[in-house]
């Protein structure tokens, strides 16, 4: 293997498995910022070793291994520095009796406990709620700041600046590696949720780079959020995210073309759609609604999710009941984007003219500027009601917004299709 392709194959390797070294590692130090460092350095270190040695036979081990290794030596360290300190060296010597023997054991281990208390440790209520999803994404995610910047719609260096300081608030307030218990933890989902169900679409509509859709990254959402809904029975909202996960996750098959292209939710081959996944989604949305009550942010998209899942062809899909649980959404929950869904619904329901009267109020929204899914609905709509030369420009507005190349594609084959008069 030549030297680039090796880098390539760490790359790899290390994207996927971060958040579990990270995770693992955290255990140990009992900081999340250092536990990051520590799997940086393991990433060095196979930088270094691998193109002379080979790719080993499980990457994914030696990558823990080597950061684990790196853990312990910081905590000797640590303890030979504070020898007069004795609660610290008491507290040193039972990380060191702990993680011994994990070293390896840890390698086969089920991590899923791991990655659910580096979730909530992210998410202490001693950062903002802005900082806990960030460092949660970037962590958890692999997300670069970039990625995460497109997801909340700010720019980059707002973000790069809450993960430091995320970071160093931890570190300095001692913050516990664990799942907190009974109230506490109900006040630390809300934006646990918020963060997996990011995780999750950032893998189902990727922001950036060549792949419309990354199923790794929804895949360890969906665990997490298994996870979550065995620990927390009687949470509706945590029912209604795995539900809205599943039934998505379900699509992600039909979601791209043979050569990769994008799919849209219409033009999709609902044979392909995952019936399992399916299945286990309206059995989650199913015990969301069992708790009693109205329906929280994530059980109603669930919801939504639902109808589409249960209509055979798209000609089948109740639209109107769609608008009415976005209806329901916005007054729950309203924000610019959720008006911008919700006039997708109106326009399958009531015609384009209908939601593009509400995407037209949403031009001046700060939050959406530099969105390009609003160009993008604007653009779908003043083509179906004819207005090609409009359409055409709106299309490639967005095109020139998204950051993914798939979508950009997509976006400009549509756009050319408006100029010639032959709407997709």
């Amino acid at each position: 293997m030549t030297a680039s392709a090796t880098h390539k194959a760490i790359d790899a390797v290390f994207r996927i498995e971060s958040a579990k070294i990270i995770a693992s590692v955290a255990r140990m130090v009992r900081d999340v910022g250092l536990a990051e460092e520590l799997a940086q350095d393991a990433l060095v270190a196979a930088l270094e070793t691998w193109p002379a040695s080979g790719v080993p036979d499980n990457p994914g081990a030696w990558l823990m291994t080597t950061a684990k290794n790196r853990a312990l030596d910081r905590l000797r360290q640590r303890k030979l520095h504070a020898e007069k300190e004795d609660e610290l060296t008491r507290e040193i010597e039972q990380l060191l009796a702990d993680a011994m023997p994990r070293v390896d054991a840890a390698l086969d281990d089920d991590i899923g406990d791991d990655l659910l208390r580096l979730v909530f440790t992210a998410c202490h209520p001693v950062l903002s709620t802005e900082a806990r999803v960030a460092l949660t994404l970037r962590l958890l995610g692999g997300l670069t700041t970039d990625e995460i910047a497109r997801a909340f719609l700010v720019p980059e260096s707002t973000i790069a600046q809450r993960i430091v300081r995320a970071k160093r608030t931890l570190a300095e307030a001692r913050v516990p590696f664990e799942v907190p218990r009974t109230a506490e933890l109900a006040e630390r989902l809300s934006s646990v949720l918020e963060v997996v169900y990011l995780v999750f679409n950032e893998g189902y509509s990727a922001t950036s780079g060549e792949h419309w859709v990354r199923p790794t990254l929804c895949e360890d959402a969906l665990r997490l959020g298994r996870i979550l809904a065995q620990l927390t029975p009687r949470e509706p909202e945590v029912h209604g995210l795995v539900a809205l996960m599943e039934i998505q996750a379900s699509r992600l098959a039909a979601r791209i073309g043979p050569k990769g292209e994008p799919i849209l939710l219409l033009d999709q081959n609902r044979a392909r759609w995952d019936q399992l996944l399916i299945g286990r989604g309206l059995a989650a949305l199913e015990r969301a609604e069992a708790q009693g009550g109205a329906l929280g942010p994530y059980a109603l998209q669930a919801a939504i999710a639902a109808c589409h899942a249960r209509a055979l062809a798209a000609a089948d899909t109740d639209w109107s009941r769609i608008a009415a649980l976005y209806d329901a959404l916005a007054a729950l929950t309203p924000s610019p984007v959720v008006e911008l869904n919700r006039a997708v619904a109106v326009a399958m329901a009531f015609g384009p003219a209908a939601g593009l009267s509400i995407v037209d109020k949403l031009a001046g929204e700060p939050a959406l500027k530099g969105y390009h899914l609003l160009p993008s609905v604007r653009a779908d709509l003043l083509a179906k009601l004819g207005r090609d030369e409009e359409a055409c420009a709106e299309f490639k507005r967005a095109a020139d917004l998204t950051r993914n190349e798939r979508e950009r594609a997509l976006l400009l084959g549509r756009a050319a299709a408006c100029a010639k008069g032959t709407r997709q």
